[in-house]
């Protein structure tokens, strides 16, 4: 399989992100990808920076404008597209949800991400409702997809249920970066920590694994113009441009680390892209190496389910 996979510094402007997005699924299909993995919320900047009741503006149904626009991409130019948006399911019911669009523009199928963090900067839990659609792959042309989105990557368990209902491959929509208060040296460590983490999955499964990150500075948003982010993907009503920015230095923010990997069932690089520049690949992975792999090493013939009852407790006092 051909992976395409697209690192994009986001700014303001949606309608711009969503078309620079458009033009790099344009250029990788005709480089060959058959599969386009987008970053985790890719339409506009991180919002979640900041608490602000005002940014539930920018969630949109599903079906709605953006899996539109991403599935009339896929359809046109023959591809499965992996996108992540911010879903209102309800009023004061949001998720943060990738979509899965086919190759005939179809929505294959949704993961609403069950893990939701909740540190200085990353609000998630003020905006997202853990996910209520469990841990499933979703079922494709070019194969079955194991879904998760970023802070689903740190949870082993979340990687192991894709993979014993048969994904065959684990995909990690992601924004994840620097805080400016650690040094450098903390810095490398969280950010090698991320990769060896997902690489272990890869391992403990055998099966490869894609993470495609976010990359470049975002400052902290204060507040956002009330028109809603659906609309970028029709291009009929105004596009929200018009956020301001925190302070004089537009506040904390946050460095986004880039780092987007795809990595074979052994946890070796395959690809891993640039820490501070955007970046476009396809990577092509050989999705029959999993089966010798997992030959060689049978982890899950060897797992002593017997033995795991207490892996649903909390805590072992």
């Amino acid at each position: 399989m051909k992976i395409g996979i697209v690192q994009q510094h986001n700014v303001a402007d949606m309608k711009a992100n969503c078309q620079r997005l458009a033009e790099r699924i344009e250029r990788l299909a005709k480089d060959g990808a058959e599969l386009i993995v987008l970053q985790e919320l890719h339409n506009g900047v991180y919002f979640c920076q900041v608490e602000d009741v005002d940014n539930f503006d920018l969630a949109e149904t599903i079906p709605g404008p953006s899996t539109d626009f991403y599935g009339k991409l896929a359809k046109r130019l023959g591809v499965v597209i992996v996108a992540s948006l911010f879903e209102r399911r309800a009023a004061g019911l949001y998720h943060n949800t990738a979509v899965v669009l086919e190759k005939d523009g179809t929505i294959a199928g949704c993961y609403r991400k069950m893990h939701i963090p909740d540190d200085p900067a990353y609000y998630e839990k003020f905006y997202f409702t853990p996910g209520d659609l469990g841990f499933h792959p979703i079922q494709t042309s070019i194969g079955r997809l194991g879904v998760l989105v970023c802070w689903d990557q740190w949870y082993p368990e979340a990687a192991r249920l894709m993979a014993l209902q048969g994904a065959e491959l684990l995909i990690y929509p992601t924004a994840i970066g620097y805080a400016a208060s650690d040094d450098e040296s903390e810095q490398q460590r969280q950010r090698e920590a991320w990769t060896t983490v997902m690489r272990g999955h890869a391992v403990a499964n055998g099966l490869p694994v894609v993470a495609v990150n976010r990359v470049g500075f975002e400052a902290e948003v204060l507040s956002c113009a009330k028109e809603r982010t659906a609309v970028i993907a029709t291009g009929t009503q105004t596009t929200p441009t018009t956020m301001r920015w925190g302070g004089d230095d537009g506040g904390a923010g946050i460095q986004f680390w880039g780092s987007s990997f795809v990595v074979g069932p052994q946890g070796e690089f395959l690809h891993r892209a640039s820490e501070s520049e955007e970046e476009l690949a396809v990577v092509e992975v050989d999705l029959n190496h999993s089966e010798q792999v997992r030959r060689w090493w049978p982890f899950l013939r060897d797992r002593r389910i017997d033995e795991y009852g207490n892996i649903l407790r909390r805590y072992i006092d």
